[in-house]
Parts: C-alpha cells; sequence; structure tokens
C-alpha cells in the first residue's frame, strides 16, 4: 500500500446527546421530541450532502434509536443506492424510548454494560438492523469496544469486517477538561488502524492464533502531540472538535488541513496512510455549540469535507467505506508490521518533534524536546485480559495500563523528591550530571530492509572542562520486542576525559495519575559479578552488579518482563526501589568511556508468564 485512504462515517442520531440539553431549562426530558429529532435528520441530511457535493462516499452507520425511523432509513437506503454509501450498525445512540422499554437502562456506553446485557444489546440492535434492512451490517463500531464485546460480535456475526474500536488518549485528560464527567477512560491503544489481539482490543495481534478477526480504526484522527498533552477531543479530524479547542482564527480552519497533512505524511513510515472522520448531527444545532454559532459550524463542516474533496478530485486520496477500507488494510499485512510516524508540532508551530511506534510488542513515544526521551510505554507483549463494563474489576477504566507515562508520573521534572517515569540517559563526569532529558533535538527517520532507524540530530554537552558531542539513535527489528539504542560520543575537547554513559529506565504502571501498589515487583540483576534480586517493598535500596548480562524488573500486576541488555562486557547493571513517596522502579546500565566511545543497550518488553 502507498495511498491515502480516507473513510467518512456518519450516523444519523434520534436523539442527539448536544441537542438534548433542554432540560436544563426546566424543560422534562422528552426521548421521542419531534422538534429534536426533525432537526437531527436535517443535519444528517446536510452533512451527507456535503460530502456527495465533494465527490465522497460515506459509511453511514445507523444508531438503534434511528432503526425505528423510517425517514432515516429512507435517507440511508437512498444514498447507498444512489452514491454506493455503505449502512453499517453503531452502538452509539442507544438511548430511545424503545431502548428504555427493553433494557430499562439509562446507560449510554455498550462498553460500560455487563457482558450479559452486552450480548442482548448486540443481538437486538443487529437483529433490529437486519428485519430493517434485509441484510446484516459488515462494519460497527463505538466509542470504545472492550475484545470481550468484538468476540462475541465476530463469533455470532462473521460477517463483521471492521469496527470503529477506541478513541486515540481518550482517558484522564479528557475525562478532567469534561469536568470530571466524561467516563471514557480510554488511553494506550493505536493511532492508525490495526488488527486487534483477541485478548485486548488495544493490542495488535501477534499471529493469526491472537487474529480477532476484524480491522479496527481509532475514533478519529488525532493530533499525536496535542491529544497526548492535552484533551484529544480538540485535536482531530473532526471539524467542530477544533472550534472546540479554539484552534482557528478568522472563522479558518488551516489547522484541520495541517492535521490532514501529517497522516498523508505516514506514508513515508507505513507504506500507506488513513484518515477518518465519524460525526453526528448533534455538532450543527440552531443554537450552536461551545462559542462557535451554526454558521461556523457549518461552514467548518464545509471547508474540512471540501479539503477532502480536493485531495480526492487531485488523485491524492481514495475515499473508501468502512468494511472496503478493511479489506484493502489486510491486504498483504503481515502482524509483525508496526505502525510509527515522525510527527511534528502543528498547533502551536515549534520545532518539536515526537517519534510513535506501535507494534504486537509494545506502544512507545519518543519525545525530541527531551533529547529523544520516552515518555510513554505501553506493553503490548502482556496482551492483557482486561474487560470492562458492570460486573468487571475495571468498570469505567478501559485504558491499557502503561510501565511509562510521563503525563501522569512526572516524567524527568519532580517537584523536589524521588523520580518520574522516564526512559532516557545520562553523563557523567567528576561530580557532574547531564541528563539527555534537558536537551532539545531534532530527528530523521530511515529504514534498513526489515529495521525502522530513527537517528537524533548530536546535541553539546558542556562539563566544567569540556564539551562532549552525543548522538542517540534508535534501531527497531520487526518481531523484536526490542528497541536497540545506541549513545555514541560523536566529538569531544578533551579525547583523554572519561565520561560515564548512564542509559536507564524510570517506570511504575497504572492507567491515571493516581499511583498503584508496587507490592510484588521483582527487580533483578545479572553479571559476572553474581546476582542480585529484591521483591518491591518501598524501602530505597539498591545494588549493582559487574559485567551486566541482564537488569530487570517483573510487573506481575501487568504481567510483565521489562529487561535491559548491552553488548559491552565492562558495563554494569544497577536497579533502584523507590519510596511511597516517589512510587517508582529504575534498571539501568552504565559504562565509562574516553573519546567517541558509545553503549550499546536493548530494552525487552515481554510478557511475563
Amino acid at each position: 500500500m502507498s495511498t491515502f485512504y480516507l473513510t467518512v462515517v456518519h450516523r444519523p442520531e434520534m436523539v442527539p446527546e448536544y441537542l438534548q440539553k433542554e432540560a436544563e431549562e426546566g424543560k422534562a426530558e422528552d426521548l421521542g421530541r419531534s422538534a429534536v429529532i426533525s432537526e437531527s435528520l436535517d443535519i444528517f441530511r446536510t452533512q451527507q450532502r456535503i460530502a456527495h457535493d465533494n465527490g465522497i462516499r460515506t459509511t453511514i452507520q445507523m444508531t438503534y434509536a434511528s432503526l425505528f425511523n423510517a425517514e432515516a432509513v429512507a435517507l440511508a437506503k437512498a444514498d447507498h443506492e444512489k452514491f454506493g454509501d455503505e449502512i453499517g450498525s453503531t452502538f452509539l445512540g442507544l438511548q430511545c424510548a424503545q431502548f428504555r422499554d427493553k433494557f430499562a437502562s439509562k446507560e449510554l456506553a455498550i462498553w460500560l454494560f455487563s457482558m450479559e446485557d452486552k450480548r442482548k444489546i448486540v443481538d437486538e440492535v443487529f437483529g433490529k438492523f437486519e428485519e430493517v434492512f434485509g441484510f446484516l451490517p459488515t462494519s460497527t463500531g463505538s466509542y470504545y469496544m472492550d475484545a470481550e464485546l468484538v468476540n462475541y460480535i465476530k463469533e455470532r456475526y462473521p460477517m463483521i469486517k471492521v469496527a470503529v474500536a477506541t478513541c486515540w488518549e481518550e482517558g484522564p485528560k479528557a475525562y478532567h477538561n469534561a469536568n470530571n464527567s466524561w467516563y471514557t477512560l480510554l488511553d494506550g491503544g493505536p493511532w492508525n488502524p490495526w488488527i486487534p489481539s483477541k485478548r485486548n482490543i488495544h493490542c495488535p495481534a501477534s499471529d493469526e492464533a491472537d487474529d480477532i478477526g476484524i480491522v479496527a480504526v481509532p475514533h478519529l484522527s488525532r493530533d499525536l502531540m496535542a491529544a497526548f498533552d492535552g484533551p484529544g477531543s480538540y485535536y482531530g479530524t473532526h471539524p467542530q472538535n477544533i472550534l472546540r479547542g479554539m484552534a482557528y482564527e478568522d472563522r479558518e480552519i488551516p489547522y484541520f488541513m495541517n492535521i490532514v497533512d501529517q497522516y498523508r505524511a505516514m506514508t513515508k513510515y507505513n507504506g500507506y496512510s488513513y484518515n477518518m472522520m465519524f460525526v453526528g448531527p448533534g455538532w450543527m444545532s440552531k443554537s450552536g455549540r461551545w462559542e462557535a454559532d451554526c454558521d461556523f459550524l457549518l461552514k467548518s463542516y464545509r471547508d474540512g469535507m471540501a479539503y477532502y474533496g480536493r485531495l480526492k478530485k487531485e488523485g491524492q486520496a481514495v475515499d473508501l467505506t468502512l468494511s472496503e477500507f478493511a479489506d484493502a488494510y489486510r491486504a498483504g499485512r503481515s502482524y509483525n508490521r508496526p505502525e510509527c510516524t515522525l510527527w511534528k508540532d502543528i498547533l502551536y508551530g515549534s520545532k518539536r518533534q515526537q517519534f510513535w511506534f506501535a507494534d504486537p510488542w509494545m506502544r512507545f513515544c519518543l519525545d525530541m524536546n527531551q533529547g529523544g526521551a520516552m515518555i510513554d510505554l505501553r506493553p503490548y507483549a502482556a496482551k492483557l485480559i482486561r474487560p470492562c463494563g458492570v460486573g468487571t474489576a475495571h468498570i469505567q477504566d478501559a485504558s491499557y495500563p502503561f510501565l511509562v507515562q510521563s503525563l501522569y508520573r512526572a516524567g524527568y521534572f519532580t517537584h523536589y523528591a524521588g523520580e518520574g517515569a522516564v526512559k532516557s540517559a545520562r553523563f557523567r563526569h567528576a561530580g557532574e550530571e547531564v541528563d539527555l532529558c534537558a536537551c532539545r533535538t531534532h530527528a530523521s527517520f530511515s529504514e534498513e530492509g526489515d529495521t525502522r532507524v530513527v537517528t537524533l540530530d548530536p546535541v553539546d554537552i558542556e562539563f566544567e572542562k569540556f564539551t562532549i558531542g552525543v548522538q542517540s539513535i534508535f534501531r527497531l527489528t520487526e518481531g523484536s520486542g526490542e528497541i536497540e539504542i545506541i549513545r555514541r560520543i560523536v566529538r569531544t575537547t578533551d579525547p583523554d576525559a572519561e565520561v560515564a554513559i548512564d542509559e536507564y529506565i524510570t517506570a511504575c504502571y497504572g492507567t491515571t495519575e493516581y499511583p498503584e501498589d508496587l507490592t510484588g515487583v521483582r527487580l533483578s540483576l545479572a553479571g559476572k559479578s553474581g546476582t542480585e534480586s529484591i521483591e518491591y517493598a518501598y524501602k530505597c535500596r539498591e545494588a549493582a552488579v559487574e559485567g551486566v548480562t541482564s537488569a530487570e524488573a517483573l510487573v506481575p500486576q501487568v504481567d510483565t518482563r521489562l529487561s535491559m541488555r548491552s553488548d559491552a562486557e565492562d558495563a554494569a547493571g544497577y536497579f533502584r526501589e523507590g519510596i511511597a513517596f516517589s512510587p517508582m522502579y529504575t534498571i539501568g546500565i552504565r559504562k565509562s568511556v574516553t573519546g567517541n566511545g558509545e553503549l550499546r543497550t536493548w530494552l525487552k518488553v515481554e510478557k511475563a508468564s
């Protein structure tokens, strides 16, 4: 694949979540209010017309409520016949009088129901869909669908090819931004399409036996930097999200086009690129939305769709329905193949870059503003089974756990005690120490066969009496589950000066800002001088071995073994236990060099059990 694929998904909502707000003004709830339904259908019709006027086909994902509305059904059938739009099903928009009568629940999100109720809802929604259209859908979706739900759908309805399965980084940041009331805690998944694991929807499948049977796509294509740093619902390929984030000027939204172009550039990294827009009608209500009036909402949608249409007319984009894209994505794709991208700041106009990588073993992010420090690491190799919803251990928290997440665990800078979660390297000489986290740099990307290479520009580290130039290189070989990291001194003003290179990772585990219990984590070392091992107990213990062969942390809470090794025979390995005020653990490898020396290490993520 070397194409920019586009999927535009519309859904007719009979009770749009953003229109049904008049109760705040003293009106009683009325799920069947004709004025709301009429306005919603008008907006849906408008969205469809804008897409078609720009030559874009859509996937119409029918909500459960819309299946009871003859006009909505007729609109979908007509556009399917005239334009080739796909008719699919979504589990958004469940709430309506019929749903209340059948399930006696005001629950909004299918992933929050018990598994028993999830099955009943799937059968009811798909049964009604087949009754109305005479066939079953091949695409479905929600804001999130856990693996247990998708496994049931695929077993019961094998024709399903694709699902909108999660929102990218729609976790605590979005929750706090919505006044602690938006219970979509979904951090930790891929930002691009993937083939999910049967064990956890966030994780790419390792092989055919692990393949859940569908292609998953995220809800919207997010700005990978802005959505990581802040609420994802501000920064994505939804024009009205951009208005919500106020990322516009003079009623123009060039930022939308910049996001699209960043995704188009992913062809360089992945051999193809993809963009998705998934919207309901609630964003274009006559009363406006957020600080934007209805005319601006409408204009932003027209402008965004016009850019997609222009790209298609110029032969730079291919519009596919969701099911068509699933077929194209699966064609010739190996399970080991990663998704990666070197993302640049397009919101603030700085020169900051982040490198994102995801494969069946891990997802991680490198921040060039911190010298290439790893600021996020998710252990996909563990393939954690973490069902969510009523009756599970994680009712609302559907996030995939991290080992490193610098925004939730302080990162390089901490207040005054302890350490934050980050992976970086320190350079020491005669009592002086500099961490690469304090150095800004830029990166370039290349490929060597099945190895992706991220090469950082050298940074200068100034000691009191001399200066060194340090280059970092990250090598990522398909199917290895390892990151090879090279820290190389490429210049020095004193070739005889001895410099210690300390490659380390400070980590923990969790899904939110709040600490988890590290009791039971095992830190261990093996080397020529012997072995060391402790069970984590918040006692601030440290150990080291010479001629290190392995430094590792076994984290049973997330079934993960995190290890480091080196090819340097004279390197030492160490671990450091944290305290309750700084609940972290550190493993590292260090070596002293002179001149143009280097330290080469490998970081590996494995399933522990």
